[in-house]
C-alpha cells in the first residue's frame, strides 16, 4: 500500500514537472518569436480593440507596437468604443498610433463612442472612419473633486494636514478649494486643453480658431464631425478594414487578425473598467485630469 502511494506521488511529481517544462519552453518561444508566432503566413490587417475608459494604455500600446513591428501585418485598424480617460494615457495611445502610421497604414474605426481622449488618440491615424451615429468630439479637459466637509461634520470627524508647500494637499476632499488652488488647477487644465486643440488643428489641418470654436466639450454625431472635418469617412468597421487593406495594397478580401488576450491576467482590468463605466468612475478617477466625456452612455 505504501509502495503504491510512493509510485502515485512520483507519477504526479513527474507529470507536474513535464507541465512546468512545457510552459517554460512555450514562454521562451513566444519571447523569441513575438507576435509572428500567433499570426498565420500571408498579408493581414491587424485589428486592435480599445474598449472602455482609457486609464492605463499599456496593453493597447503594446498591441499596436507588436503589429507595427510584424512583417505579416500590412495595415492596422484601431477600433475605438471609449469615452476617453486620463490625459497622459490618451497621449500615450495617440503616440503609439502615430508611431505605427509612420511605418504602415493605420485606420481608426469609431464605434458607439470615441470621445475626448479616444478622439485624441484617433488623431494619430491616417484615416478616421466613424458611423453616422457615433458620438465623438468632446474636445476638452475635466477634473472633478469630491468635497466631504459637511459629511465629516455630521460624523464628527476632523482632518489635520502637515505639508511642505501651499499646494501639497490641493484638492483635499475634507475642505473646499481656496481661490489660489482653483486658479492653480485651472492653469493646468488650460495648458492641457491648449495642447489638445493644437493636436487637433495639426492632425486635421484646421485653423486653431476653428477648432477652438467647437472645442467647448460638446459632442457630435459622426455625420456632424465629418462636416466639421473632425473625421474623414462615414462607415463601419468593415469599411475601415477595406480602406486599410487598399492602402496596404492587399488584393481581395483582407484577412483580419486580433491579438490573443491573456484573460487570466486581464480580469482585474475588466472589473475595474466595468465599475468605472457603471458607477461613473467617481472613486477611482476623483481628482484626475481627464480627456473624458462624462455623460452616461445609453445601453
Amino acid at each position: 500500500m505504501r509502495r503504491r502511494r510512493t509510485d502515485l506521488i512520483f507519477a504526479l511529481v513527474l507529470i507536474g514537472g513535464l507541465i512546468v517544462a512545457i510552459v517554460l519552453i512555450a514562454g521562451s518561444l513566444s519571447t523569441f518569436t513575438g507576435i509572428e508566432q500567433g499570426v498565420p503566413l500571408g498579408d493581414h490587417v491587424g485589428v486592435v480593440d480599445v474598449i472602455g475608459p482609457i486609464y492605463d494604455a499599456r496593453s493597447w500600446v503594446g498591441e499596436i507596437d507588436d503589429y507595427r513591428e510584424s512583417s505579416r501585418i500590412k495595415a492596422i485598424v484601431v477600433r475605438f468604443d471609449s469615452p476617453g480617460g486620463a490625459v497622459a494615457a490618451s497621449q500615450e495611445l495617440y503616440e503609439a498610433v502615430k508611431r505605427a502610421r509612420d511605418e504602415k497604414p493605420v485606420v481608426v474605426s469609431m464605434g458607439n463612442v470615441a470621445a475626448s481622449g479616444a478622439y485624441y488618440a484617433s488623431l494619430g491615424a491616417d484615416t478616421i472612419v466613424a458611423n453616422p451615429g457615433t458620438t465623438t468630439g468632446s474636445i476638452g479637459v475635466i477634473m472633478e473633486l469630491l468635497v466631504l466637509e459637511d459629511l465629516m461634520d455630521k460624523l464628527g470627524l476632523e482632518s489635520e494636514v502637515v505639508k511642505s508647500g501651499v499646494f501639497k494637499d490641493a484638492g483635499n476632499p475634507t475642505r473646499p478649494l481656496t481661490g489660489e488652488e482653483r486658479d492653480y488647477f485651472q492653469n493646468y487644465i488650460d495648458d492641457a486643453y491648449a495642447e489638445f486643440v493644437s493636436v487637433v488643428a495639426k492632425e486635421r489641418e484646421l485653423e486653431e480658431a476653428a477648432v477652438r470654436a467647437v472645442s467647448d466639450g460638446r459632442v457630435f454625431t459622426g455625420s456632424q464631425a465629418a462636416e466639421l472635418g473632425l473625421v474623414d469617412v462615414l462607415g463601419d468597421q468593415y469599411l475601415a478594414v477595406r480602406i486599410a487593406a487598399d492602402m496596404a495594397g492587399i488584393d481581395g478580401d483582407p484577412s483580419v487578425v486580433k491579438p490573443r488576450r491573456q484573460k487570466d491576467i486581464d480580469w482585474i482590468d475588466w472589473l475595474l473598467d466595468s465599475f468605472l463605466d457603471r458607477a461613473g468612475d467617481r472613486v477611482v478617477s476623483d481628482g484626475l485630469f481627464q480627456y473624458r466625456w462624462k455623460a452616461e452612455l445609453a445601453r
